[in-house]
């Protein structure tokens, strides 16, 4: 009997897991922490080293004889980072993670020297946003000339861990599909995109070779005597935490959509086919299971409540019970959460704004209510944007750290009108990236099953974690969300108006 390991790298932690897919049941669990380099200018960053001693650590954890029958493992890693290698594979300067907004002008010049927003898209089926890989390539050419020059391949942080485990420089398109640089539609590297972001150098010659969901590498002998995994391990392609979740939540078939309540908040969903927005609503990616996956993100989610949760000293997983004593709508209380800049909307350079503040509603218990709902109702503009281009769902599948909070879980019930599910697996990433080993392990023992059969197979709903929408509650919410768009358009307003030369 085998078992298959799913390692999730994100920016908070990086998380393990063993599971036993003859039984369907999760063996081990583990976590360590991560730190995050923030600067005021903008800058999230990470040294790719603690990357690796955090996924050796978190191996150490998990007893030696379950690490020794794993015979397949997969990497979901947190996207749009950009991680620099110089032609011996060393790591040549610290990552930029998906939440630096350091690069927004290197956004601007790459979309203007590619013809304008509708010229990316057109071009590779999404715009250049804050936190796109893209874009931290010249901010790198003009703040760290000497890593530049001894640039020799552009990984992203699932790339890099696969690179530790393999020895091998590969990508896949689900992950790359964050970079900008993906011709979604036909699933290579856009020439157009890579020459507007650097004319005078050849950068597909440092990107990592594409390849298909369902490929295996072996884990080499060195990493699997670090990691305490037998030698003859096998290593699936893996994909962004995006990707991954949306193996662990079931959206690898048309008609589930899943919600990731995480650092940042994602909504996304799967389709046999491209779904470009010309308007760039929401991103047209590619998915880890051979289809696309039309995605919706945010920079800012539980960010925001533990924000507030840390700055009038609680925790926020104590935070319900604020929810609980305050009433839908935060008496009038508006938080428009953008900590770290926003992606959905594109307002990178937006800093968080509290409205509505009066004596009575400026309490603890408010400013929390209000963090939640503020990050809710940035995932309710993408969604809009989903509904007006057609999309239809019946329920939403959540993941990630917010859905462990069954305010939040009736919240995002009642905000969306849907009802909401939530899988017994709670590292949707991680087990995600599980299932992917093990598809692709029976996918070269011959096995033809689908990414979804095999997901149906193991994924399974927390009947006690569900929660449905009441109306009440959701025709309170409809108007506090109109309350948000009124002060988002004022927010998008004087942004432009700070900007203008």
């Amino acid at each position: 009997m085998s078992y298959v390991a799913g390692i999730d790298l994100g920016t908070q932690s990086l998380k393990v897991v063993v599971y036993d897919p003859a039984n369907r049941r999760l063996l081990a669990s583990a976590s360590v922490p991560l730190e995050l380099d923030a600067r005021d200018d903008g800058s999230r960053e990470q040294d790719p080293a603690d990357w690796v001693e955090a996924m050796r650590a978190c191996f150490a954890q998990v007893d030696a004889g379950l690490r020794g029958r794993v015979s397949a493992l997969a990497v979901s890693g947190q996207q749009h980072g950009f991680v620099a290698l110089d032609a011996d594979g060393e790591v040549l300067a610290p990552a930029k993670l998906w939440c630096d907004t350091s690069t927004a002008a290197e956004c601007s010049e790459i979309m203007a020297a590619a013809g304008g927003t509708a010229a990316c898209i057109d071009a590779a089926g999404n715009p250049i946003l804050a936190g796109y890989t893209a874009s931290k390539l010249p901010w790198t050419r003009k703040h760290r000339p000497a890593a530049y020059a001894r640039l020799a391949h552009i990984l992203l942080p699932h790339d890099y861990l696969n690179f530790v485990l393999t020895g091998a420089y590969f990508c896949e398109h689900g992950d790359a599909s964050g970079t900008g640089w993906l011709d979604v539609r036909r699933r290579q590297w856009s020439r157009r995109l890579l020459q507007a972001t650097d004319a005078d150098r050849d950068l597909g010659a440092l990107l990592p070779p594409l390849v298909e969901a369902g490929t295996l590498f072996a884990l080499a002998a060195d990493s699997a005597d670090a990691l305490g995994l037998p030698r003859g391990a096998r290593v699936a392609v893996g994909g962004g935490d995006n990707m991954m979740a949306a193996w662990g939540t079931g959206a690898v078939a048309p008609g589930t959509l899943s919600m990731s309540l995480g650092t940042s908040g994602t909504l996304f969903a799967h389709s046999d086919t491209p779904v470009v927005s010309d308007t760039g609503d929401w991103a047209a990616f590619c998915s880890s299971s051979g289809g696309w996956m039309p995605l919706v993100c945010t920079m800012n989610c539980t960010v925001a409540t533990e924000t507030v949760a840390q700055s009038f000293g609680f925790d926020a997983r104590q935070g319900d019970a604020h929810i609980a004593a305050t009433p839908p709508g935060a008496d009038g209380l508006t938080l428009l959460p953008f900590f770290n800049g926003e992606r959905t909307p594109d307002l990178p350079r937006a800093r968080a704004s509290l409205h509505g503040m009066t004596a009575a509603n400026l309490t603890p218990a408010h400013q929390y209510r209000a963090a939640m709902e503020g990050a809710t109702f940035s995932l309710k503009y993408g969604f809009d944007a989903f509904v007006r281009a057609g999309m239809a769902f019946d329920g939403i599948v959540l993941t990630g750290g917010g859905a462990n909070s069954a305010a939040w879980r009736q919240l995002v019930a009642d905000v969306f009108g849907l009802p909401v599910r939530v899988p017994v697996q709670g590292e949707g990433a991680a087990f995600g990236a599980a299932l992917q080993a093990v598809w692709s392990l029976r996918r070269a023992q011959g096995d033809r099953a689908s990414p979804s059969t095999v997901v149906a197979e193991h994924l399974a709903m927390d009947p006690a974690r569900a929660a449905s929408p009441d109306r009440a509650r959701t025709d309170a919410y409809a108007v506090a969300y109109r309350r948000f768009l009124r002060h988002l358009d004022a927010a998008r307003t004087a942004h432009a108006a700070q900007h203008t030369p």
